[in-house]
This record gives structure tokens, C-alpha cells and sequence, in this order.
């Protein structure tokens, strides 16, 4: 099965420099998922974890991945990217077929 999502190089770059540096067990993968939903709306979920019966594997670019089967349709198509500004550096999600707002 394909990954439903991909990810940058950028963030590829920064979660193996997490799992070599961070203390990251061998045995953990990168979970990625969605939380939430509501009036709140989705959010998502970036972190390392434990694999379950319930989820899927996959390795993208050496790190390996886990989504739980329920999350695979609302990732489906997203990309992972790292930002890291003046102000603010972090993971972002990113629907490719939504249109980015740049701001001037």
C-alpha cells in the first residue's frame, strides 16, 4: 500500500535529526494522524509511538511510519513540511490541493 501523504526534505531532515538525537527507541515509529473534528474542525497529530494491530506501515525516505487505518482516508494526499522562521519553527501540514495564502 502507498503512503497517503509525503513528506519535504526539509522534514525528512528534522525528524531524523529527532530520532538520532532525541533519544527516540529503535523500535518507535513516526506516528502521524488527525485529531479533533467538530466545530473546532481537524487537527493533526505528529509523534513518535509504539506500533498497534490497528495501524498501517509504511517507510518514507529510511523513517519508518505509522497511521491507524481510520486516519488513512483524512491524510490522504497531505504533505508534511518543517517550517523554521524568526519567530516560530514547527511541523506543518499541508493540502496540496487547497490553495496557500502568502502574505505580503
Amino acid at each position: 500500500m502507498t503512503a497517503p501523504i509525503t513528506i519535504t526534505e526539509k522534514a525528512i531532515a528534522e525528524i531524523k535529526n529527532i530520532m538520532e538525537n532525541k533519544n527516540i527507541p529503535t523500535d518507535y515509529f513516526l506516528r502521524i494522524g488527525t485529531k479533533g473534528g467538530g466545530c473546532g474542525g481537524m487537527s493533526y497529530a505528529l509523534g513518535f509511538d509504539k506500533a498497534k494491530d490497528e495501524d498501517q506501515k509504511f517507510t518514507i525516505s529510511e523513517i519508518p511510519v505509522l497511521i491507524e487505518k481510520r486516519h488513512y482516508m483524512f491524510l490522504m494526499g497531505m504533505q508534511i513540511d518543517f517550517f523554521e522562521g524568526d519567530e516560530a519553527r514547527g511541523f506543518t501540514f499541508i493540502n496540496p490541493e487547497i490553495p496557500q495564502r502568502h502574505d505580503v
